[in-house]
């Protein structure tokens, strides 16, 4: 009787290839629509406020109900996506905010809108989960940093082309435009995606190894190209599990869970705390929409820009020191921005900050956070993480905009520091290296001798 197929060590011996290009962009196409339907919110809200159809109140609601339903996403996506598989779990998210994406453009108020912006929030939560988690489970582990920060660059390029977009289109055509847009984008991506392969590891860890076996000879086959391979590493027998998620809240899984709910945290409260509000905090200092819209396009430069940096770095530095370092430097752009004196510093301080923050996606939320757990609780652990950056998110624009009258940007700025200096403090005390590993070694958990060495051995687990 079959009992493994090494997909681990069957994957992990693989050169890159077309395959795994494959995989990329066909994951990679779902994110960045993600994330442009996310960041088109910062133009969106601009325009709404300014034309009297929203104020700020309605425009926290909005957020506040984007991140509702994100949380609930999240945490649904990494139950699905553990006990069901990871691409029925990403069909079937893409599918609701794409829909929900295409009501949106027809909402006939801030309140319907409101309500539509719920239902986005639920496809775009899961999709974070899914998307970053899954990637890594079929790259080699000496570019894995490479591959999921490649990942992150084609997702938070969406932040660029939305703000563009959004400067082009909303002035002359109106808002509405840009969620028909993203909306009739995911349901093309849908039809795609429904040729890409089911994750070996996860049929293997559930004991479909027919299945898992079928996937790896094609992605052996087609790799290969009639080309000797490298020799399988052999590796301890994957053990079929019934996990369950209280695990994640138990030793020796509770400290790698408080890790990445931490950075989570820290890297959404700039996000959804600073970057989304970039274009009405102009317009509040009295710049008009066009202006407004054409700083933040520049400074939405970042985004990429911060991915690409991780593309470079990403195996090079690893991931807890890179972590630690960006995330101090972040806090000190932070506060240079908060005391700049003129647009065209606050231009350059924001491009800074963008491109930092999203270096830390890249790093953090793509690569070190689905690195940390073994493949029966990735996505599961994923999603609590991605529960507690939603939590931050529905919490932040409320304290922005408290924080915001009762003392402008500086306040704001403040709350973004805390975060970040929080999280290079956890990260210092806490952190693990996962840097060139294998998923399955960095599974074992070494840390007390009286804990069981592998998360495989977690009784009840």
């Amino acid at each position: 009787m079959q009992t493994t197929v090494h997909a681990g060590a069957r994957l992990d011996r693989l050169p890159t290839s077309q395959f795994h290009r494959r995989i990329l962009w066909l994951i990679g196409a779902g994110m960045f629509l993600d994330s442009f339907d996310i960041y088109l919110a910062g133009g969106v809200l601009g325009a709404l406020a300014r034309s009297g159809w929203s104020n700020m109140q309605l425009n926290a609601a909005f957020l506040s109900s984007t991140f509702v339903g994100m949380l609930i996403g999240a945490f649904t996506a990494g139950i699905l996506g553990d006990a069901k598989g990871r691409k029925f779990t990403y069909q079937f998210n893409l599918m609701i905010f794409g829909l929900a994406s295409i009501a949106g453009s027809l909402a006939p108020s801030m309140n319907w809108l409101i309500v539509c912006r719920f239902f986005m929030g639920l496809g775009l939560g899961a999709e974070i989960v899914v998307g970053y988690g899954s990637i890594g489970e079929f790259i080699p582990p000496g570019v894995r940093g490479k591959w999921s920060a490649y990942l992150s660059l084609i997702t938070n390029s969406a932040l660029f082309f939305s703000t563009f977009l959004g400067y082009l289109i909303i002035p002359s055509i109106g808002w509405r435009a840009m969620f028909a847009i993203v909306g009739v984008g995911a349901l093309g991506v849908w039809v795609l995606r429904k040729k890409m392969p089911e994750s070996p590891r996860w049929l293997e860890s559930k004991g479909r190894f027919d299945e898992a076996e079928a996937i790896l000879s094609g992605i052996e086959a087609e790799t290969a190209q009639r080309q000797p391979l490298p020799p399988i590493v052999e590796t301890a027998r994957v053990k079929i599990m019934t996990t369950t998620l209280g695990s994640l809240f138990r030793p020796p899984l509770l400290r790698r869970t408080l890790l990445a709910v931490v950075v989570q945290i820290a890297v959404n409260v700039v996000i959804y705390g600073f970057i989304v509000w970039v274009p009405t905090f102009l317009m509040k200092q009295g710049h008009g929409m066009a202006s407004s819209l054409g700083y933040s396009t520049l400074m939405a430069l970042g985004g990429p820009a911060g991915a690409l940096v991780g593309v470079l770095i990403a195996d090079r530095v690893g991931r807890k020191n890179g972590l630690i370092g960006i995330g101090l430097l972040a806090a000190v752009v932070g506060w240079l921005y908060g005391n700049s004196t003129s647009v065209e510093m606050s231009t350059l301080l924001g491009f800074i900050l963008f491109t930092l923050t999203y270096l830390m996606v890249a790093l953090g939320i793509a690569t070190y956070i689905p690195e940390l757990f073994a493949t029966e609780n990735r996505m599961r652990a994923n999603g609590i993480a991605g529960c507690a950056g939603r939590l931050s998110g529905i919490v932040a624009p409320q304290i922005v905009v408290l924080m915001y009258a009762t003392g402008g940007i500086k306040n704001v700025l403040s709350m973004i520091i805390g975060a970040l200096v929080l999280m290079a403090v956890v990260l210092a005390a806490f952190g693990v290296e996962t840097n060139r590993r294998s998923l399955e070694e960095i599974a074992v958990v070494p840390d007390d001798p009286s804990v069981p060495h592998s998360v495989a051995d977690i009784p009840g687990n």
